[in-house]
């Protein structure tokens, strides 16, 4: 860390409460990891967080991320092609001594994995399917269960989620798209906050378009 950042940032380890359960995650700074969150070879951006009792496995997250409580990221799949979907098919290790996980319907899961932008809004208890991605600044209703990609900037909700309406016009999305502010240096970011409270959008990109890094 520099010596602006260090000015203005506090300490940029993830925190990750004692009863998050978290298995080959990588995680990036100021993440934060709530109560009894399940993680399992996830990897989350800088400064996005899960609140309490939220899942998810084989997904990738942006920077900025709100993952709301009861969540659950790339659910469970069951092969229900064979005689049973029951987990006896590809975890017989979980009942018999000398049978192992099945290696090919993990790697079948691990083909389908999540992929969530920046700055996505997960609301409470949302379930997103396999294979599924989720574009930048994209709200997720609460309770959804999203079996489709999600463009950048839409919020969806409902079973299955569909589309209500953009965050923003087109014009502007491509302006924040373009501004990328998530990549943007600690210290500018410190000093972004005040006008991201205060101006409206436009007024916010007509002003920070330009600035310096």
């Amino acid at each position: 860390m520099d010596r602006a950042e260090n000015l203005v940032l506090k300490d940029p380890e993830p925190r990750i409460h004692p009863t998050a359960e978290l298995k080959a995650c990588k995680l990036g700074r100021y993440a934060s990891i709530g109560e009894r969150v399940v993680l399992r070879e996830v990897t989350v951006g800088d400064f996005s967080y899960f609140e309490r009792h939220a899942e998810a496995i084989y997904t990738t997250i942006g920077k900025f991320c709100s993952i709301a409580a009861n969540s659950r990221i790339n659910a469970l799949e069951h092969p229900i092609e064979r005689l049973t979907q029951h987990k006896i098919s590809y975890r017989p290790n979980e009942y018999f001594r000398w049978l192992g996980v099945d290696a090919g319907f993990r790697e079948r899961r691990q083909a389908k994995s999540v992929s969530i932008g920046h700055d996505v809004w997960i609301g409470h208890g949302a379930v997103i399917m396999p294979g599924v991605t989720i574009g930048n600044g994209a709200i997720v209703g609460a309770n959804a269960v999203v079996t489709r990609d999600v463009p950048a900037y839409a919020i969806v909700a409902g079973v299955p989620a569909k589309q209500l309406r953009p965050r923003f016009a087109a014009d502007i999305a491509a302006r924040i798209e373009s501004l990328a502010w998530w990549d943007w240096a600690p210290e500018k970011l410190a000093r972004a906050v005040p006008d991201m409270q205060a101006l409206p959008i436009e007024a916010f990109l007509d002003r920070w378009e330009n600035d310096a890094p």
